[in-house]
């Protein structure tokens, strides 16, 4: 069973605050994939190589997430990795090149406020002949959440980082 993150609130600049209890929290939004590729992408966003043992330490990640999501991240373009004695993974897109929809793109595929959203996904409340009255209203607040999303690069989004 997938672990997920919980939406608490939204702050200032898109940013999403995300809580690991459900009690705290009114829907799942972002798996904790997702938000480990976010911390993934921070702490490269300075445009250093670092290993995956100096990632998974800076952003408190466990290595058994970190390899997985970082494959992710290298299918999608937005990391590459060098081997050798000086390797690591380093960011290969400028930040003011994608968003904070890329990189969750990149870890889950497609974000779906519900599973209904989902192609293909089978509702007995919403055929042809008689359509959800919440579908499209939940399709339009997707639509929204995404273009949001879309709204800022990561570099608008990041701080200048200053790794030692």
């Amino acid at each position: 069973m997938p672990k997920f993150l919980y939406l608490t609130k939204t702050v200032k600049y898109n940013i999403v605050v995300v809580t690991n209890n459900p009690k705290e929290a009114a829907n799942v939004l972002l798996t904790k994939e997702c938000d480990y590729g976010l911390r993934v992408i921070r702490t490269l966003s300075d445009g250093q190589k670092r290993t995956v043992q100096v990632v998974c330490d800076t952003e408190h990640i466990p290595h058994k997430y970190a390899y997985k999501i970082l494959k992710k991240l290298q299918k999608a373009g937005l990391v590459q990795n060098k081997r050798g004695p000086d390797g690591g993974y380093y960011l290969v897109k400028p930040l003011n090149t994608f968003t904070l929809y890329d990189v969750i793109n990149a870890i889950d595929e497609r974000l779906f406020l519900f599973e209904c959203l989902r192609g293909g996904a089978q509702c007995p409340r919403n055929t042809g002949d008689a359509p959800c009255t919440f579908h499209h209203e939940l399709e339009r607040l997707q639509n929204m959440l995404i273009s949001e999303m879309q709204s800022k690069s990561m570099e608008e989004m990041l701080p200048t980082i200053s790794h030692n």
